[in-house]
């Protein structure tokens, strides 16, 4: 393929993306937000542990992350190198977001007079 025939195959993913799509995607992310208010203020507390809710939280707010960065910023379409940079860069940044929130956690305790 010359790289002419690999930027019409390129568009031709862009071009997929149609108003029908975003209007998908639009309502799956609509859809998980109302699952999120419905268990933030419909729910009672008692009900659901603190853990079990943030846990689905979490998994419902990386679901919604992964619609917004495949589809609005395109990433679905790009090539697997620049997947996998920014995936990494991504699991690189929470890693060191949980070690610092170890690490503070210790101090607090183990370090308070």
């Amino acid at each position: 393929m010359s790289s002419k025939d690999t930027e019409l195959v390129h568009g031709e993913e862009h071009a997929a993306m149609s108003k029908g799509k975003i209007w998908k995607v639009f309502f799956i992310l609509l859809g998980i937000t109302v699952v999120e208010f419905i268990i933030a203020l419909a729910v009672p507390h008692d009900m659901i542990s603190n853990f079990v809710r943030n846990s689905i939280y979490i998994i419902l707010t990386l679901y919604k992350a992964y619609y917004i960065v495949a589809f609005f910023m395109h990433l679905k379409f790009e090539k697997y190198a620049l997947i996998v940079g920014i995936l990494l860069s991504f699991i690189f940044i929470v890693y060191f977001i949980v070690l610092m929130l170890l690490e503070g956690s210790y101090m607090n305790t183990h370090m308070t007079p």
